[in-house]
């Protein structure tokens, strides 16, 4: 539904210098946003766009004001306040309270009145279901599992038995709660599988993307505090614990015991060994192997940037000679410090 940019104004914060009365129909970037479009400059290197956009008006900071053609909307934070007006211009669709005929609902389930839930729905015995939440369809929630209020499971997401899910969760398509843990015991060459006897536990206002897989704890519980965000293809071990408000980007993988402290940020493709300690306020770079615990707040990497194949190839047949390299160097040193004292 179309908003006023002044009705924007007035909800999200900043300032408009211009028509507040214009309608804002969507959002769209700089250099793709058309007439009655509303669009944010937050980095830098997109300011070449500004210059030419045909946006009805653009969020900004006050350094950029002069520089905008259009009706500039003057913030502390473009980013965030892009983020308060899309999610008003773009609302989530409501879903209507009650239970799809196709859904199966066990008679010892509990849900509240005002939940919704979508076709072909699995809800095992024990199960509850607080007020206002959405399950969408062909999600499965198992026995004695608790979904808090206002929590939204988009589709085809598994929640497994004994699970809680705090309030507000919006938990994406394909993501599995609760699942087992991997733990096996050795047995004359074989593995016997080790019961996974505790839960998952998952906090208010945490975020958890598609094809993400949670795994309940051993003996205690894997826990994700609140307001963490949890991206797509994301493994988290048995007994993990996850502090408020830190924030994994997509395709990492965190072994079990792991605990990894509040406000972090995680990049991509990241590896976290098992039964290690990252402080709280740490930054890893995308591509890093965590393999120790990282005790101070920071950044930290190790993935190595990508190169010209040829130049590659150079340095890895270097890399190989690098333990002769350095004994050599450690002998000429030796003898230079010999010859020094003679």
């Amino acid at each position: 539904m179309p908003l006023s940019l002044g009705e924007l104004a007035r909800q999200v914060g900043g300032a408009v210098h211009g028509d507040a009365d214009c309608l804002i129909s969507g959002v769209a970037t700089l250099q793709n946003a058309q007439p009655g479009e509303l669009s944010f400059l937050a980095n830098a290197r997109y300011r070449k766009y500004l210059g030419a956009t045909r946006a009805t008006a653009v969020i900004l900071s006050a350094a950029e004001r002069d520089a905008c053609p259009v009706i500039p909307w003057v913030v502390d934070n473009p980013a965030l306040a892009y983020a308060r007006a899309a999610a008003l211009l773009h609302p989530l669709p409501h879903a209507e309270p009650g239970v799809h005929a196709s859904a199966h609902v066990d008679a010892a389930a509990i849900i509240h009145d005002t939940a919704s839930i979508g076709p072909h729905c699995v809800i095992e015995a024990g199960a509850r279901i607080d007020a206002g939440v959405t399950v969408g369809p062909g999600c499965v929630i198992g026995r004695d599992s608790v979904i808090g209020a206002n929590s939204r499971l988009v589709a085809h997401v598994t929640i497994c038995h004994g699970t809680r899910i705090g309030r507000r969760a919006l938990i994406h398509p394909g993501a599995v709660i609760g699942s087992d843990g991997f733990g096996l015991a050795p047995h004359q060459g074989a593995w016997l599988k080790i019961p996974q006897l505790g839960r998952a536990v998952i906090g208010d206002d945490v975020e958890i993307g598609a094809n993400t897989t949670i795994d309940r704890g051993a003996l205690e519980d894997t826990v994700i505090e609140d307001g963490v965000k949890l991206d797509n293809q994301i493994q988290v071990a048995h007994n993990v614990r996850i502090g408020a408000h830190t924030a994994i980007a997509g395709c990492v993988g965190i072994a079990g015991s792991a605990k990894i402290g509040k406000r972090c940020q995680i990049g991509g493709g990241v590896g976290i060994a098992g039964h290690l300690e990252i402080a709280d306020d740490v930054q890893i770079t995308g591509m890093t192997l965590v393999s120790k615990s990282i005790t101070e707040s920071g950044v930290y990497s190790s993935g190595a940037p990508a190169q010209p194949n040829a130049v590659w190839n150079k340095n890895f047949a270097r890399f190989r000679h690098l333990d002769d390299m350095a004994r050599r160097l450690q002998e000429l040193e030796k003898r230079i410090a010999e010859g020094k004292k003679s």
